[in-house]
């Protein structure tokens, strides 16, 4: 039996590219650092899949004690289905050196169906896929498959009272969707299969599958060569114009010519490029600037998306906000005050969050945030699970104004920026002497894991420090914008 060749994943990696997969199998410490939000991802579909198992409650779970160790897996497997178990989790099966791991298998006297979980909210093309492989491997190994189904979240469902699994998931079968794609599945491995059998790592450029159906877990090893300032950094061009520049030799800004027609954003990204100058237009920054009235409240709010609804009146995947900052400046020559608020992780953190936004909002003045629609969104929703606060919300609605408007619409850019107006590139720019870089807690996403990782904490002093943490970073959000909004005032 011995090691297998290929997995699920790997397969997937090779459909995708030949060197990723060959990356992948023999220089796999090469592979780019993972992210803490691709870690949670991962955990999120082991999580996922253990609940799923609640489905069919009674199984045998067959996970072997490492990963990379499934021929003891495979073996119990065999065994098992031959003494006649009904359900079993991780089944593992080997056929012509590849390796396939059902999440949940049914077995019965007429046959085997298999059931494939995923924590996402439909069925991919990549999933049909993953699946064709699986029932390619199963019924090479001597199984008839009567049915084989991917179980994944249904993103409708609202929680009420205890967790009903049977409305949170979707079970849909794919065995007719799969079926007709055996003969691929067979020409592909065998394909791989040389592939993993050369000497060299395959010379393939880079290009638009870098990205699909997954980011390519080599994609800064096999962009070294890509200059600071290229043309994969300019704004609101597509990703196959900017190939297309790259096929043709075109990858530093500084080879752009003027024949290649860009996107008004990014022609003003490279003319700032060029010229080295600021853009800046004093006009229209005076009229934004005329419509923000004192006193006035820099707002920003923190939020996390559960995949799986802990609190009633909330879907999966909903964004949960749990966090919010305010600054307040009375008028422009005024102190700065600050309000915060972080919520305890043992309950939904909403009710709690709109009363103290609502008391610490309640004296008059235009609340300032950067993208609107992010913070507005969140407060309807709010509106809508809590209506006996919907007029509260409506109210504060009403008074919001949006900082990114200027950096969006391009009144005020540098090179700095890089084409981007997120907060995290303005800020840099604008006032060098403020950024996230050092933050243990930097970016949004990790401020949602943070908070999410805190509901199975017991040690006082982790939740101390994560707190922490967040309320820095949220703070920071705020005073940043207190900042910016201070050097646009002195451009006039």
């Amino acid at each position: 039996m011995g090691s297998h060749l290929l997995s699920k994943s790997s397969f997937i990696r090779g459909i995708q590219c030949e060197k990723h997969l060959f990356l992948y199998k023999y220089h796999y410490y090469e592979m780019d650092e993972l992210s803490e939000m691709q870690k949670a991802v991962f955990k999120r579909g082991t999580d996922v899949g253990k609940l799923a198992q609640q489905l069919f409650p009674g199984g045998i779970d067959l996970s072997p004690e490492s990963h990379t160790d499934y021929d003891e897996a495979i073996i119990k497997t065999k065994e098992s289905l031959k003494s006649g178990k009904k359900i079993i989790y991780e089944a593992a099966f080997q056929f012509n050196d590849v390796l396939s791991v059902a999440d949940i298998l049914i077995n019965d006297n007429t046959g085997l169906e298999i059931f494939e979980v995923k924590s996402s909210t439909s069925v991919t093309e990549v999933y049909l896929m993953d699946a064709a492989l699986q029932y390619w491997v199963i019924a090479k190994s001597g199984y008839t498959i009567k049915n084989f189904s991917i179980v994944y979240i249904n993103n409708q469902y609202v929680r009420k009272g205890e967790l009903d699994l049977k409305q949170l998931f979707v079970v849909e079968s794919v065995l007719d969707r799969i079926l007709p794609l055996q003969k691929w599945v067979e020409e592909n491995v065998s394909r791989l299969k040389k592939v993993l059998m050369q000497n060299k790592i395959p010379d393939i450029d880079i290009g638009e599958h870098c990205y699909v159906p997954y980011l390519c877990g080599f994609y800064y090893y096999c962009r070294k060569h890509i200059p600071e300032n290229s043309v994969f950094d300019l704004s609101g061009v597509h990703l196959s114009k900017k190939y297309e520049m790259y096929r043709s030799g075109i990858i530093s800004l500084k080879e752009v010519t003027d024949e290649i027609n860009l996107p008004k954003n990014a022609q003003i990204q490279l003319d700032v490029f060029r010229n080295g100058k600021n853009l800046i237009d004093v006009d229209a920054i005076k009229s934004f600037l005329s419509a923000i009235n004192y006193p006035l409240y820099f707002m920003d709010f923190e939020t996390f998306q559960p995949a799986i609804p802990m609190f009633d009146n909330s879907r999966p995947y909903m964004q949960i906000p749990f966090q919010f900052s305010l600054h307040y400046k009375e008028n422009k020559n005024s102190q700065l005050k600050h309000f915060e608020f972080l919520a305890e992780a043992n309950n939904d953190p909403r009710i709690s969050f709109i009363e103290n936004l609502i008391k610490d909002t309640e004296s008059e003045g235009d609340i300032l945030v950067y993208n609107k629609n992010f913070e507005v969104t969140r407060l309807k929703e709010i509106a809508e699970a809590f209506p006996h606060y919907k007029k509260q919300i409506e109210i504060i609605i009403g008074r919001i104004k949006d900082l990114i408007i200027p950096f969006q619409k391009k009144y005020y850019y540098t090179n700095e920026m890089k084409g981007s107006y997120s907060i995290k590139y303005v800020l840099p720019a604008l006032v060098p002497e403020l950024s996230y870089e050092n933050l243990p807690v930097n970016e949004g996403g990790l401020a949602s894991l943070t908070f999410e990782s805190l509901f199975g904490e017991s040690d006082t002093e982790i939740i101390k420090e994560k707190r922490n943490q967040l309320l820095e970073y949220c703070k920071l959000d705020t005073f940043a914008m207190v900042k910016i909004l201070e050097k646009l005032e002195s451009i006039l």
